[in-house]
Formats: C-alpha cells, structure tokens, sequence
C-alpha cells in the first residue's frame, strides 16, 4: 500500500530532502508540493527545486481541488502551518506538524483540530532524537534528588528563527515532570548569584551551517554525563518524517507522536 503525500513548505531546506527521499522510496507518492503564495520559486518543478531532476510537479500555493492525499507534511513557519491547517480539516486530511516556534495560541488550535483529524505535532522527526528523548528521561528519574544540576545546549543554523529550539523546550519539559525542577532560565548574564536546585537552563546557539545539536549535561561535585544529539544532514528529519507518514496515514481522528510511530513507550 503506498502513502500519498504533501509536502507543505517544500522549498525549505528539509522540504527539499523530504523531497528527494520521497522520490527513491516505492512506499511513497508525492502528489502535491506547496509553498508560501509569495515565494519566488511558485511553479518550478519541485524535483527542480530539490536538485534531483523534473519530477512533472510544480510548487503551488495551494493544494488543487482535484488532489486527494493520505498525509500533509508541514515543514514551513507557525504562519504556514495557520494557513494549511484549515485546508486539512476540509478535507479531513492528517496532518504531521514538523515546525517549531508556535505560539501558544497556535499550538492549542493546532492540538484542537485533533478532534477531527489525525495530528502529530513533533518538533523533532529524527529517530536518534527520539530516542535521546527516553534517554534523558531514563537518566533524570535515575538521578532525582541527587543534587545533580541540568542544563541544555542547543546550537542551530543562523537561519533558525525561533530559539531555543521546540526539541530543547521538550526536553526541558521531560525533565521536569521526571525530577520535579520548577525553573527555566534562557541563558545567564550579570550577578544572578549561586545556582538554584530547581532551575534547568537552556542556551541557544546559532553558528554556520549547524544542521542541530542538543547536549543534555547532568553534573553534580565531582562528576558529568552528557547525553549529546548531532544531526550531520537533514535527511534524519525527513526519513524520520515519511515514517510519520506511513505511520499517519488512514488513522482515526487524534493526537499522536513520534512515540507512537516508533513504537516507544515512555
């Protein structure tokens, strides 16, 4: 059975990947690309776009009444993922949500359409993050009330325009609920005087080229351990994300995660 596609936001740097490993798999139909209506690229051959060669589909700004999809990728901006979702829900068609920096706003609308379609919001696709995810559970239950302090490193393209990155903030949040930490602190800076107990902190580097790094540092007096994700290409987010796909498509109405297509239990 072959998933068909659409790829919202193809003209990204992960859309383009998502593109060309859509093209090599056999499981997989790519049957619309689509794009902000302003971006210049707006009718190009998407294969084109991706660097693999006409592929016989043009980027569009929206999704043709005459094309039917099992699954939506949205690889685009909070603004883009606003504007597909309507469509989505139209046409009740499941959505994977790959963009991070949502408001809050727009995440409850986001977790809202749930009730009627299929939703998995994840702001991380890779299948090493996922699993650098039970990890870090694994060790901040293994080390609560240790006297262990915690912090993240996240370190980014220059073009990344939301920080710190959806994958840290989750990470800070498993944290929490696994040791009880009541604070987030966004870097440090002046006399902020000792360290408290309860406070995970959070940097956010943004350098080059840097496809994504995330260092989760457990340390106490004498001792560290660092749980470390790096990301060498984009290509771990989009396989990540056709298994998503795969995993989306023809699901009932509801709200999933990379944990469910994995197969993980948390």
């Amino acid at each position: 059975m072959k998933t068909t596609i659409g790829i919202h936001g193809v003209c990204g740097r992960t859309g383009r990947r998502v593109v060309d490993l859509a093209a090599s798999d056999p499981e997989i139909v790519l049957a619309a690309a689509l794009d902000s209506p302003t971006h210049p690229l707006l009718g190009r051959d998407v294969g084109d776009v991706a660097g693999i060669g006409p592929i016989g589909l043009r980027v569009e700004a929206e999704l043709p009444l005459a094309t039917r999809l099992d699954v939506m990728l949205d690889f685009s901006t909070p603004s883009g993922t606003m504007a597909i979702l309507p469509t989505c829900l139209a046409r009740r068609i499941p959505l994977l949500v790959a963009t991070t920096g949502h408001s809050p706003e727009q995440r409850a609308e986001i977790a809202a359409a749930a009730h009627h379609i299929a939703v998995l919001h994840a702001p991380n696709t890779s299948i090493a993050v996922n699993v650098l995810r039970q990890l870090v559970q694994h060790a901040a239950e293994l080390l609560r009330g240790r006297d262990y302090d915690v912090e993240i490193v996240e370190r980014h393209h220059r073009f990344k325009k939301d920080a710190p990155s959806g994958t840290a903030l989750q990470l800070a949040r498993i944290i929490q609920d696994a040791t009880g930490a009541t604070a987030i602190r966004h870097g440090r800076e002046g006399q902020h005087g000792h360290r408290p107990a309860h406070e995970i902190g959070i940097h956010a580097v943004r350098v080059g080229d840097n496809i994504g790094e995330h260092t989760v540092i457990f340390s106490t007096l004498g001792e560290t351990l660092e749980l470390t994700h790096r990301a060498h290409a984009r290509d771990c987010y989009a396989r990540g994300a056709l298994l998503a796909a795969k995993f989306l498509a023809n699901r009932p109405a509801g709200s999933y995660s990379m944990d469910d297509v994995l197969e993980f239990r948390m």
